[in-house]
C-alpha cells in the first residue's frame, strides 16, 4: 500500500475544495485533494459569483480566467417576472416586473465604488474546470479525482485516512495533520457525529439542464426569469441561462420546476414537460441531465472536530435565494487557508484554527437564516403583487392577470401597488451589504470598542469601514504610476499589511521589527499626501477612519485585525502584542 504524509488532506473536489487547494498552494502549504468523482460537476448548480468571491479570486490570480468565460453584468444584471416565453394570447409574453439585480443597472456604480472587481455569472460546471486546472498547475500530482475516502481516524496528533483509486482498486494510506471536509456533508461530518440543525426538505425541486435555441423568444439581460403562467399554476417555473454564450445566443439552459405530471424517471416525459412549460411543443432540445434536490436551511452544530475542519455544503446548506451557498463555501476556505498556513509553518498555535468556527459559523447561520427568509418571502411576494396563489383556481387566473394589465386607473393602481411589493425583493437581489459587509466580532482580531457602521434592514446599502473584523474598505491608490486597490497590499493572500497615514512612520518601523520577531511577512503602506502611496482621488481618506498618525493591520484574507486611530506609545510593543494575540502565539516557555 502506498503511503503519503502531507500537512493537509482535502476531501472533496467541488468548487469549495478546489478553491481551498488553490489558496493553500499560494500559501506554500503542501496538501493532497481527493474527489470520488472522475471529473468536475456536470450540473450547472450555483451560477452567481458575488463581489466578495470575485475579490478573492482576483487576489489569487483566478479572476481573469473566470471572467473570460463568464457573463458580464450587462448580460445578467436584472431579474424579471413574465407571463410566458411565447404565445399569441392576450396575456402571453408580457413582462410583469423587472428590477436591477446583483450589481446590474443603477447598482453598478455603488458596486464599483465598493470593490476592485464586479460580480459575474458563471455556472459551476464551467467554473470547476477552471479551478481544477489552476489547482493542478499549482500542486502537480496531488489533485486526485476518481479517488474515494474509504476510512479515516483522528489519532490526536494526526489523521490517518485510507484512499482508494476507483479505477485500479489500489489503496493509499494518507497521514495528515489536518483535514478539510469539503465533501458536501456526505461522509466525514456524519462519521464524526456532526449534526445538521435546521429546516429540511421544505420542497422538492426538479432541475432540467438542456440545450435549445431560444433566441427567437428570449429577452436577454436577466440572471433569473420567473414565469408566472396566466393559465396554469403548474407551468410556473424558473429559467436561467447556462452559457457558454450569453444573451440571445445562449445554448444551454437550466429550468427549475415541480415535476407535476411528468415522470421524474422518464427523460422523454421531462423533455415534454420543458416544451409544455416554454409553450414550444415543437422545440428541438437535447436533455443533458436532470437533478432532484430539496430546499433546506441547515447548519452544522460545529465547524471543527479535532483535526477536521468542515467547510461549504458540509457546514451550511440554504435555499438558493441570494446566492449564498457556493459563495459562502469559497469564503469559508479563504478564511481558513491563511490560518492553516500559519499553524502548519509553526508561526501560530493550533488554537488559531478555533477562530475559523468562531468567525465563520455565525456567518453561516446568518446566511441560512437570510436564505430561508428570502425564500419564503419570494413566494409570498409574487402572490401579493399579482394577486395569485395556490388557492386561486385555474379558471380565475386569467382574470387576475387581466386586472394587472388593465389600462384603467384601477389597473394603474394595481401595478403601482405591485411595484412597491416587488421592491421588497431587493433583500434577495440587491443585498450588497450582505455580500461584502459581513464582519467577525470574535476570532483572530482585536476589537477597538467602536460600533459597527449602520446596517440597512434589507442589506441593500453598504458602508465601507476599517473597523476590526470587517473587510478592509476598498480604495484606489497609486505608487510609481501604478494603480492598485488597498486590497492588493496583502498580495496573493500570504502577507499581513499595515496601512498607515502619511505621518505613521513609527508604525512602519515597528512593523519591520514585529515581522522579524514573529517570522511573518508584513507589507507596510503609508497612504496620503507625501507618502509612498498616493490617495489620488481622496477615496482612501473618505473611508480610512484613522488620523495621519494612525495604523490599520490587515490579515492575509483582507479583514481588518487591529487598528490604532492615532499615534501610540511604544508602537513596536503595541503592534507585537496585537500580532501575538491574533496568532494565538505561544511563548517558548510553554505559556
Amino acid at each position: 500500500m502506498e503511503a503519503i504524509e502531507v500537512p493537509v488532506l482535502i476531501v472533496g473536489g467541488g468548487g469549495c475544495g478546489l478553491s481551498a487547494s488553490v489558496f493553500l498552494s499560494d500559501h506554500g502549504v503542501d496538501h493532497l485533494l481527493v474527489e470520488r468523482h472522475t471529473d468536475t460537476s456536470k450540473l450547472p448548480k450555483a451560477h452567481y459569483l458575488n463581489q466578495r468571491t470575485m475579490e478573492i479570486f482576483r487576489q489569487h490570480g483566478l479572476a481573469e480566467a473566470v471572467t473570460e468565460r463568464a457573463a458580464p453584468l450587462e448580460k445578467f444584471g436584472k431579474v424579471r417576472w413574465q407571463t410566458t416565453l411565447t404565445g399569441d394570447g392576450p396575456l402571453d409574453t408580457k413582462v410583469i416586473h423587472e428590477m436591477d439585480a446583483f450589481g446590474g443597472g443603477a447598482l453598478t456604480e455603488p458596486y464599483a465604488k465598493a470593490g476592485p472587481i464586479l460580480p459575474i455569472k458563471l455556472p459551476q460546471l464551467r467554473l470547476e474546470p477552471i479551478l481544477r486546472s489552476h489547482a493542478e498547475q499549482r500542486n502537480p500530482g496531488r489533485i486526485r479525482f476518481g479517488h474515494d475516502l474509504v476510512s479515516f481516524s483522528d489519532d490526536g496528533d494526526r489523521v490517518t485516512a485510507e484512499i482508494r483509486d476507483l479505477a485500479t482498486g489500489e489503496t493509499t494510506s494518507v497521514v495528515a495533520r489536518h483535514v478539510i471536509a469539503a465533501d458536501g456533508g456526505r461522509t466525514i461530518g456524519p462519521a464524526l457525529g456532526v449534526e445538521m440543525q435546521g429546516v429540511t426538505r421544505m420542497v422538492d425541486v426538479t432541475t432540467a439542464y438542456f440545450s435549445a435555441d431560444l433566441s427567437p423568444w428570449w429577452h436577454e439581460g436577466t440572471i433569473i426569469t420567473w414565469f408566472l403562467n396566466p393559465y396554469r399554476p403548474d407551468l410556473s417555473s424558473t429559467l436561467l441561462e447556462m452559457g457558454p454564450s450569453w444573451g440571445r445566443n445562449c445554448e444551454e439552459w437550466g429550468l427549475h420546476f415541480v415535476p407535476g405530471g411528468a415522470d421524474p424517471n422518464d427523460p422523454h416525459a421531462i423533455s415534454a414537460r420543458i416544451r409544455e412549460v416554454l409553450g414550444l411543443p415543437e422545440l428541438d432540445l437535447t436533455l443533458h441531465k436532470v437533478s432532484y434536490w430539496s430546499v433546506e436551511g441547515v447548519l452544522a452544530d460545529r465547524y471543527r472536530e479535532g483535526r477536521v475542519l468542515i467547510v461549504g455544503d458540509a457546514a451550511h446548506r440554504q435555499p438558493p435565494t441570494t446566492g449564498l451557498g457556493l459563495n459562502g463555501g469559497i469564503q469559508d476556505v479563504h478564511n481558513l487557508a491563511w490560518k492553516l498556513a500559519a499553524v502548519v509553518s509553526g508561526r501560530a498555535d493550533d488554537s488559531l484554527l478555533d477562530t475559523y468556527e468562531a468567525e465563520r459559523r455565525p456567518l453561516g447561520k446568518r446566511n441560512v437564516d437570510w436564505g430561508l427568509s428570502t425564500w419564503f418571502h419570494h413566494r409570498l411576494m409574487t402572490e401579493a403583487a399579482v394577486g395569485l396563489g395556490a388557492h386561486i383556481p385555474p379558471e380565475r387566473r386569467p382574470s387576475a392577470f387581466a386586472a394587472y394589465f388593465d389600462p384603467s386607473p384601477v389597473g394603474e393602481a394595481v401595478r403601482a401597488r405591485a411595484a412597491e411589493i416587488f421592491g421588497t425583493h431587493r433583500a434577495e437581489c440587491q443585498a450588497h451589504d450582505l455580500e461584502i459587509g459581513f464582519n467577525y466580532e470574535e476570532g483572530a482580531l482585536i476589537p477597538d470598542g467602536s460600533q459597527p457602521p449602520p446596517r440597512a434592514p434589507m442589506a441593500d446599502v453598504h458602508h465601507p469601514t476599517t473597523r476590526p473584523g470587517h473587510l478592509l474598505a476598498h480604495a484606489w491608490i497609486e505608487r510609481d504610476g501604478h494603480r492598485l486597490s488597498t486590497h492588493d497590499l496583502t498580495g496573493s493572500g500570504t502577507s499581513f499589511a499595515l496601512l498607515t497615514g502619511p505621518a505613521g512612520t513609527a508604525w512602519s518601523e515597528a512593523a519591520a521589527q514585529v515581522a522579524e520577531k514573529f517570522s511573518i511577512p508584513i507589507v507596510t503602506a503609508a497612504i496620503g499626501d507625501g507618502a509612498h502611496y498616493a490617495d489620488t482621488d481622496g477615496g482612501w481618506a473618505a473611508v480610512r477612519e484613522i488620523t495621519d498618525e494612525g495604523a490599520i493591520l490587515v490579515r492575509p484574507d483582507n479583514h481588518v485585525a487591529w487598528r490604532s486611530t492615532g499615534a501610540g506609545d511604544s508602537p513596536a510593543d503595541v503592534l507585537g502584542e496585537a500580532i501575538s494575540r491574533i496568532l494565538e502565539h505561544k511563548a517558548t516557555d510553554g505559556r
